[in-house]
């Protein structure tokens, strides 16, 4: 063979080394000078990049190179994407993150282990029982390793509710599958309706209970609806409680809620994708109170943990419980491995091949700690509890949430639009301030009516960069 066909491969031994310290050293500068320019979008029209990817030949008979290649993402990508380390990016759950778990990315990459068995992951395996250890010693949970890393909390909802499911037809055979239905506030995440229909039921089959004015689930409607239910002969196989609700951030009453779960035999999943991040706090921790008593949990922590995405986990407090869907293949995760003690995280996901993302949230944890974690996260809580009361108690701006944890949803005032449409105006504002690279707001409906959102994650984030930007909006507006 007269080609080197092994061109743009990783090898091992000083001349792939040397290759590789090369490219990753350009990728580096590359990176760096894009978060020095510190624009947060560049506003590049939608069909301008597009038509300029559509001249691009994709798959060329003969490759352009590491270097070209490079060049060309930084020139078509990187300088036309999102810098969410900006301290105005808040508009979604979309978070800054922390350089450990950027240096992880590294070492993640490189190694490319895979965490199915381990053969694939030795030393990751370890390490990611060993996190999972700990997150259950932080949330309250009896002493073990029952949880796995996820792509996020849509895949951990979903984890929970397919136990919760087999869980309930093992326990309550007397119960047909027509009969059961799954119970969750007005506010859920939408995965909760997702799951179920991957799970093979109709969407018709989750009832979702009233929320009081702060958007927790009102746990008088939730009792009645638990005896309706028993009354009709149907039974809730999982009631999903959520702390930190997507918009306003509202944790339901934890503990009220388990003890309705205790006393009608009801598995209780709770989505603490967003709020999760309170079991660092010094000061909020107390919100989350009655976690500890969940079947599983949903983390996420690509939110305010500031990992980079993807990076979640599932953690389930009973790990018998898994043998509900454990499954054995020879290739990959023996029963002889179990017998003879080797960890084929398999067992315990839903993924085969799944990336080591717990390295990330290790080497955070590791290089933050423990005091500074918790002043980052009341830090944002009081920065939201600080921009809330000045929205509320200003001239033009009408406030539409109580904050739990880091949003604010806010409106412009109807008597300050000075007749102009308030949807339109809204969407513009928002739009107009994303083109010009000066903040990001969220859009989102409150009681039908469309309002801005901010999710403060950024530690970066002062409060005169929020007031900055009310004012250009009252500016804009014409107040």
């Amino acid at each position: 063979m007269n080609k080197d066909i092994t061109l743009g491969i990783t090898e091992t031994g000083e001349a792939g080394a040397n290759t590789y310290r090369q490219l990753m050293t350009e990728a580096v500068s590359i990176a760096a000078d894009w978060l020095e320019d510190g624009k947060m979008y560049d506003g590049m029209p939608i069909e301008t990049l597009r038509s300029a990817l559509k001249e691009i030949e994709l798959l060329p008979n003969d490759g352009i190179g590491d270097q070209a290649a490079l060049k060309e993402a930084n020139q078509y990508f990187l300088q036309h994407a999102l810098q969410v380390h900006h301290p105005l990016c808040s508009a979604h759950l979309h978070c800054p993150t922390t350089l450990a778990s950027q240096l992880a990315e590294v070492l993640i990459n490189v190694s490319n282990q895979s965490m199915d068995s381990w053969d694939q992951s030795p030393s990751a395996t370890l390490f990611e029982e060993r996190i999972i250890t700990e997150l259950r010693r932080i949330i309250g949970y009896p002493s073990g390793d029952a949880g796995i890393f996820t792509s996020g909390g849509t895949q951990s909802n979903f984890m929970g509710l397919l136990l919760a499911r087999e869980y309930c037809l093992k326990t309550f055979p007397q119960y047909g599958k027509g009969s059961l239905v799954v119970i969750c506030s007005a506010q859920a995440h939408f995965s909760v309706q997702q799951s179920v229909l991957l799970l093979g039921f109709e969407e018709s089959c989750v009832v979702s209970v009233p929320c009081d004015d702060g958007g927790r689930i009102i746990v008088e409607a939730l009792a009645d609806t638990l005896d309706d239910l028993a009354a009709q002969g149907r039974k809730a196989f999982a009631i999903v409680a959520t702390a930190g609700t997507t918009d306003t951030g509202a944790i339901d009453d934890l503990t009220g809620i388990a003890t309705l779960a205790q006393q009608h035999q009801t598995w209780l999943h709770v989505d603490a994708a967003w709020g999760g991040i309170l079991l660092f706090s010094h000061q909020y921790r107390d919100r989350l109170a009655g976690i500890e008593h969940a079947d599983s949990i949903a983390l996420d922590f690509h939110k305010q943990f500031l990992q980079t995405i993807s990076c979640g986990a599932f953690v389930l407090k009973e790990g018998a419980n898994y043998e509900l869907i454990r499954r054995h293949d020879d290739y990959l995760n023996p029963v002889e491995d179990e017998l003879e003690g080797v960890p084929n995280l398999v067992s315990k996901s839903i993924q085969t091949t799944r990336r080591f993302d717990a390295l990330k949230l290790w080497m955070s944890l590791r290089s933050i700690g423990a005091q500074q974690y918790g002043d980052m996260v009341d830090y944002s809580v009081d920065l939201a509890q600080q921009v809330a009361k000045y929205v509320d108690e200003s001239e033009h701006f009408e406030l539409v949430n109580s904050t739990q944890i880091a949003s604010v949803l806010f409106r412009i005032k109807s008597e300050s639009l000075g007749g102009k449409d308030s949807t339109k105006t809204h969407r513009y504002i928002a739009q107009l301030l994303f083109d010009e690279g000066h903040a990001n707001l969220g859009i989102t409906r409150r009681d039908g009516i469309v309002t801005l959102k901010m999710t403060l994650l950024n530690p970066h984030t002062r409060f005169e960069h929020v007031k900055g930007l009310l004012s250009t909006i009252e500016k804009l507006v014409g107040c």
